[in-house]
């Protein structure tokens, strides 16, 4: 009586390791290429969130005469010190227009930056305010992507 075998051959199963490695070559570039593209879109919504805590402060301070060299406004509860009617970089200003920095971490300097926690560099996978400089001029936020 002939027994019937069960299995694989060598030539299957060597043919199955090729295939599964074509597949991780493709798909694991795809996969980093997202990590990263999710990073960048991260920095990019944590400058609207700049951009949308700077202009709701500025006019608060508008509306209170905190336009000066220095002042101070109330927005939410919350107390922010400005310059010129926009967020001060230093502590007590722009990061404390933002109430949800869930994910970042704020370094205080000139600029102040909201660093991406988890980015491979976190200083090049930021968003960067500097203070209006005079009267009359406007804050500016930049995102920088290189890092992330």
């Amino acid at each position: 009586m002939l027994k019937t075998q069960k299995g694989f051959t060598l030539i299957e199963l060597v043919m199955v390791i090729v295939i599964l490695g074509i597949l991780a070559a493709v798909a694991i570039p795809r996969y980093i290429d997202l990590a990263a593209s999710a990073r960048v879109s991260s920095v990019n919504g944590m400058l609207a969130t700049v951009n949308g805590a700077a202009a709701i402060t500025n006019a608060a301070a508008i509306i209170n005469g905190q336009t000066g060299a220095t002042g101070t406004v109330t927005v939410g509860g919350v107390t922010i010190n400005t310059v010129f009617g926009f967020p001060r970089s230093a502590t007590g200003g722009i990061d404390s227009a933002i109430a949800n920095l869930s994910g970042f971490t704020y370094v205080t300097g000139a600029p102040a930056t909201f660093q991406l926690i988890g980015a491979p560099t976190p200083a090049t996978c930021s968003v960067s305010y500097t203070q209006a400089p005079s009267a009359g001029a406007v804050y500016t936020a930049t995102t920088t992507t290189s890092g992330c």
